[in-house]
């Protein structure tokens, strides 16, 4: 009976290109990478929502629940379209103001800082997608940690 042995050292040609390593992936995230990711999503539902108002359309992503119907109470999922409010209003000047949030509280930017001004609404989008490239690169992540130690102690009391 032969034996069959596999050459493990042998890169396939259409591979040998790729940078190859021996990496275990993680079980599970840290805290701060979740935070970013949070961050980033609500940070991308902003971008969608900017970007929709200017075309003259509406963004609703859609959530999906499960609620229990009443009449014969099984449970069952529903789509429904999810509320998202807008992070920017505008000034008395007549300026955008953009205010980044993590979840219903106010990110300080900057120390005393809480709003970022625009001079129009077509610098908007533009500005979201570089504050979330700023979340992802972790260049917020000091203010969102203190946002979230701050709503942790809250729960506390």
């Amino acid at each position: 009976m032969a034996t069959l042995t596999l050459n493990t050292t042998a890169v396939p040609a259409s591979l040998a290109n790729l940078n190859m390593s021996d990496v275990k992936k993680p079980k599970q995230q840290t805290a701060v990478q979740m935070r970013r990711n949070k961050l980033s999503k609500q940070l991308w539902e902003q971008v969608q929502l900017a970007t929709a108002l200017a075309n003259g359309s509406s963004f609703a992503p859609i959530r999906i629940r499960t609620v229990k119907d009443k009449l014969t109470g099984e449970r069952k999922t529903v789509e429904q379209p999810k509320r998202v409010k807008p992070w920017w209003f505008t000034a008395e000047d007549g300026s955008i103001c953009l205010q980044v949030r993590y979840g219903v509280q106010v990110l300080e930017i900057a120390k005393g800082k809480n709003a970022i001004t625009l001079s129009s609404k077509d610098q908007l989008v533009e500005t979201l997608n570089l504050v979330k490239q700023a979340a992802e690169h972790g260049e917020l992540d000091k203010q969102i940690a203190a946002l979230a130690t701050k709503a942790r102690h809250s729960f506390g009391k």
